[in-house]
């Protein structure tokens, strides 16, 4: 079963668990379907969920029922759902319904309490995620432009682990190209990467796309055998930002002045990194990673506050480049 379709089945059984279940019209109106479509949705629903009910109401209509505890543990509200609920219970409020609200907020605290203390953990938002969902923060700099369908259609496929064809224009292509691959994560940071598998090599090796760089992406029929032991945290934890390349991993050395050191401590500027104080107060930070052009980017905004001490590489791209003028740190 696909992605899309195993989705439409848990609508379907979630809406099967009320009181007198679904009919076939209920399924064409929610489903914008024909009723041979519908038909099929009830076929799978029984094979799935075999303790479904099929029963007829007074005027000969079929309904399909299933018992609320069939479907109790896909109840659970995203954090999404959590976020629209608040930002509607701060609208009623704000345009004076504060009964309105009131009794939105009870029906809030109702479904935080329902939720099992097994599950609290998979809903937990982060907290500037909701602050912007709400509309009570924003994110300003620069970003890079989102295409929706290709985000949209990532996503789906990382869900799904289902292979896709992307057209891709890489910085080394004259022009762009079809490529087969299987997605395995994104890194996010000043640029994103898809990681995913190039299907049409045989080296079983993450390789990485600039999500900006791929102008559109198709589902692909083909399987694909998932890396062995792959994990996108584990694999992050190899770059200073979105950047990686496990053969570009080295040993980092900076040192930050005294004056600075203060304002590098309430920085995490990678996950394994080491702190040391030196007696004169600076700050000695070490880590390994690769990314030394992301870390020049970032380095730059620290002027001559912060030495490089390790690799040499990195050490004489900074060189020249250590302002003493910038009226504040990062």
């Amino acid at each position: 079963m696909s992605y899309a379709n195993a989705v439409k089945l848990l609508r379907l059984a979630i809406a099967a668990s009320g009181r007198v279940g679904v009919t076939l019209s209920d399924i064409e109106e929610m489903f914008e379907c024909n009723r041979r479509s519908a038909q099929r949705m009830t076929v799978a629903l029984t094979d799935v969920f075999v303790n479904t009910d099929r029963w007829v109401d007074d005027e000969q209509f079929a309904h399909w029922r299933l018992p609320a505890e069939s479907v109790v543990a896909f109840l659970t509200p995203t954090p999404e759902e959590l976020a629209v609920l608040a930002r509607a219970i701060d609208k009623l409020r704000n345009d004076g319904a504060a009964n309105e609200a009131d009794a939105l907020k009870r029906l809030e605290e109702k479904v935080l309490a329902a939720i099992p203390r097994s599950l609290r953990a998979r809903i937990e938002v982060d907290e500037e995620a909701l602050l912007q969902a709400l509309g009570l923060a924003a994110r300003p700099g620069p970003r890079p432009v989102v295409e929706p369908d290709v985000d949209h259609q990532i996503a789906t496929a990382l869900k799904a682990r289902h292979a896709i064809d992307i057209l891709y224009k890489g910085w080394r292509d004259t022009e762009p190209r079809w490529r087969k691959l299987g997605p395995h994560g994104l890194l996010l940071g000043t640029r994103r990467y898809l990681v995913a598998q190039d299907l049409e090599r045989k080296d079983n090796r993450p390789r990485h796309y600039r999500v900006e760089d791929i102008l559109e992406v198709r589902e692909s029929d083909e399987n694909f055998v998932w890396i062995d032991d792959f994990d996108i945290a584990n694999h992050a934890r190899g770059g200073f930002s979105s950047y990686v390349n496990e053969e570009e991993i080295e040993d980092i050395v900076w040192k930050f002045t005294p004056g600075a050191a203060h304002r590098a401590q309430r920085f995490v500027f990678h996950p394994d990194q080491t702190t040391r104080t030196e007696p004169d107060g600076s700050l000695v930070i070490s880590f390994r990673a690769c990314g030394l052009l992301e870390m020049c980017w970032h380095l730059y905004a620290w002027g001559d506050k912060v030495e490089v001490l390790a690799p040499e590489a990195l050490r004489a791209m900074v060189a020249g480049y250590r302002r003493s003028d910038f009226e504040s740190l990062p």
